[in-house]
């Protein structure tokens, strides 16, 4: 809220006529959802979040926007009668295995309906869930209330750009697909992992547009000494996260002697390592490549290596399956387990709570495979290979050996041992590519204090810190909303 009422002033202030669309408490579902605002699945599934979350969020939020000045459209006064009757009547009769294929004028709700369900449960699958059923409903009502009110929006109201958080899951996914296709121009943002830094994109959520973004955007940038060390400076504080909004493990532990004792490897055999990603959460950013998802290629990673004793697989699981903000309730470990109760002599796990270092970790290893972690980034500079199975944001930009079938994935592991480093070149180019990601794509904005807690950062104000000149990360953000130039910020 903080970020998108300071948008709404500071684009005011440029001469912009800006609006705010909040739910008022109908959507029966939402990204707000989080299993931690919940006794139970069972209260959610009975009552949603009306009686524990839906009056602690619009009442404050429309309090907000109108104390800066800007005018409040709520949900409920976008749904006629048919409206809500459409609704009721599909959401409750639906055959539930026809939601997540469901789609509205090429819209894809359905899937939206299922990640917002999948979201709740933090799992990759909700079948054996209790109550997968009523929840799902309600975030496929949750979906179509939400491209039902836009549509009354844009019938009343003429816009040139919206701006929103994050741009998946329900409302903000669906939103998302509604003004696409009437033609509006979107732009999402998301807290970047740097302290007081955003990272703004065009048309869809980052976890997308990253991915496809092209090279051009950033091979030919300016290089010299400063540049190197500021990126291998940043690099390096990623370690213990002195510098990062976003942290996964407190006192990590470096020691190489000390890591290989935990893990119980042998240090005279070559190591590879593997990264895994949050399940559900994978699932949910990264289209699927090489694999239908995370679990199926780990599983068919573990099988190849169990017939490759001359080579160990290392998997670390990633930390914030614990320490993230929707905790996993599908723990790698567990699948792992159930479906290899005895595991290769030559395979390691390591798990989440350990405190051990993945970067360190990596350092020990000859290379490193990941499916989707932004991880890939920071070891392809430091010289480290890295095979790419998923769709990871490192992939496709030269650095990484990408893999986009089964049968190709497995002849890049059967080259394996790499036995050497990335050639300067190549790591010139890894820390080219990591410099944009992490400077020039995540805009600093310094008019916001960084707090301890939740929410990461609050206003410092006064207001006139939003006017167009203080801050030149917020006018990188507003030029890129009023004017579409690319959200780069070049400091």
């Amino acid at each position: 809220m903080q970020m998108e009422t300071t948008l709404a002033v500071a684009l005011a202030l440029r001469g912009a006529k800006v609006q705010a669309l909040l739910c008022d408490g109908i959507l029966p579902g939402c990204q707000m959802c989080e299993p931690r605002f919940f006794s139970s699945s069972a209260r959610f599934a009975k009552f949603g979040p009306s009686k524990d979350l839906c009056g602690h969020c619009f009442c404050p939020g429309r309090k907000a926007y109108l104390d800066a000045g800007i005018p409040v459209c709520a949900y409920s006064e976008l749904l006629s009668n048919e409206d809500r009757q459409w609704v009721e009547q599909l959401a409750s009769t639906i055959p539930i295995a026809d939601i997540e294929p469901y789609m509205l004028e090429g819209m894809p709700l359905g899937e939206h309906a299922k990640a917002g369900a999948l979201r709740f449960f933090a799992r990759a699958t909700i079948d054996n869930e209790p109550c997968a059923e009523t929840v799902l409903r309600r975030y496929f009502k949750a979906a179509l209330l939400t491209a039902r009110a836009v549509e009354g929006l844009l019938r009343k109201e003429h816009f040139d750009v919206a701006v929103f958080h994050h741009g998946i899951y329900v409302p903000q996914g669906v939103i998302g697909e509604v003004l696409r296709r009437r033609g509006v121009r979107v732009v999402n943002w998301n807290p970047a992992y740097r302290k007081n830094c955003f990272i703004f994109s065009h048309e869809d959520t980052y976890h997308h547009t990253l991915m496809t973004e092209p090279v051009a955007a950033w091979e030919n940038i300016k290089w010299s000494e400063i540049e190197d060390e500021r990126i291998s400076d940043y690099l390096r504080s990623r370690w213990q996260g002195e510098n990062d909004w976003i942290r996964f493990v407190e006192n990590p532990q470096f020691g190489k002697g000390q890591i290989l004792d935990e893990i119980g490897c042998d240090p005279d055999k070559p190591i590879i390592g593997c990264l895994t990603n949050v399940m559900w959460d994978a699932q949910l950013h990264y289209p699927a490549n090489a694999f239908i998802n995370m679990l199926e290629w780990l599983v068919h990673t573990i099988r190849y290596f169990q017939t490759r004793p001359d080579l160990q697989l290392v998997i670390r699981v990633h930390p914030a399956e614990i320490r993230g903000a929707v905790p996993t309730k599908q723990p790698v470990v567990g699948e792992i387990q159930r479906l290899f109760p005895s595991l290769p002599k030559n395979v390691f796990v390591v798990p989440p709570e350990s405190r051990v270092s993945t970067y360190v970790l990596a350092e020990l290893c000859d290379s490193v495979i990941i499916y989707g972690t932004k991880t890939g980034v920071e070891l392809t500079s430091a010289g480290i290979p890295v095979i790419v199975a998923g769709e990871a944001w490192i992939r496709n930009k030269g650095v990484t050996t990408d893999a986009s079938s089964p049968e190709e994935y497995d002849r890049i592991l059967a080259s394996l041992p790499v036995g050497r480093r990335l050639d300067g070149d190549l790591i010139s180019r890894a820390k080219k590519y990591a410099y944009h990601f992490f400077f020039r794509r995540m805009i600093p904005v310094n008019i916001f204090d960084s707090n301890s807690g939740i929410p990461l950062y609050s206003f410092n104000g006064p207001i006139s810190k939003l006017e167009p000149g203080y801050d030149k990360g917020l006018d990188c953000i507003c030029d890129g909303i009023l004017m579409g130039t690319p959200f780069i910020h070049d400091d």
